[in-house]
């Protein structure tokens, strides 16, 4: 039986496995096990953007359900069921506005690391076209214009590097890219002389 370095049993890890003629199926699986190497890095993610989308969906809902269930007949409620479609198509194009213009193509944002000097978290987004098999990582800051910010950093590779033939991950490979970004994104700049 497998020890680890302090004498207790290792659990048998379950290998990550997809279908690999699904598109989102390879995507989702990359991008959540990004999220696992960014955080084992001391990243915690920052949720306040889903928390607000979540927030603006219940309102939405609210909204709807409130137009339908009112309790007056069409004629008397006129004003009020304008005021709710109103309403709710403002939210709707608020909420996509955000979805397009702050979320993008973002797998998550952290806040910056404790005991970092950065001030800023990080924006991990990724790009997988639909009938390509390059995958495209990207890391930049969570405030571009801050004094802080690092420039972003992206790699594009095949996903044929990190599947076999059977759709397993293979983790290790992975890994190593997504510390490598990691890495690279919080190298500090060289100086140069006067």
């Amino acid at each position: 039986m497998a020890t680890n370095t302090t004498g207790a049993p290792l659990k048998k890890q379950n290998p990550k496995k997809c279908n690999l003629l699904d598109h989102h199926s390879i995507k989702h699986l990359l991008d959540e096990t990004v999220s696992e190497v960014v955080k084992s890095r001391g990243y915690v993610e920052d949720v306040r953007l889903s928390n607000v989308r979540l927030l603006m969906g219940s309102l939405i809902i609210i909204i709807a359900l409130v137009a339908q269930f009112y309790p007056k007949k069409f004629p008397e409620n006129r004003d009020f069921l304008i005021a709710c479609i109103v309403l709710y198509v403002v939210l709707n194009v608020v909420l996509q506005l955000i979805m397009h213009k702050k979320e993008k193509n973002a797998i998550m944002f952290t806040y910056p690391p404790p005991g970092s000097f950065n001030v800023t978290g990080l924006v991990v987004t990724s790009k997988f076209p639909r009938f390509s098999d390059m995958y495209t990582l990207t890391i930049e800051s969570a405030d571009p214009k801050s004094i802080s910010a690092n420039k972003p950093v992206e790699v594009t590779k095949s996903v044929t590097k990190w599947f076999t033939k059977d759709g397993v991950l293979v983790e290790g490979l992975f890994w190593k890219d997504v510390e490598g970004l990691i890495d690279n994104y919080n190298k500090e700049p060289l100086k140069k002389n006067k």
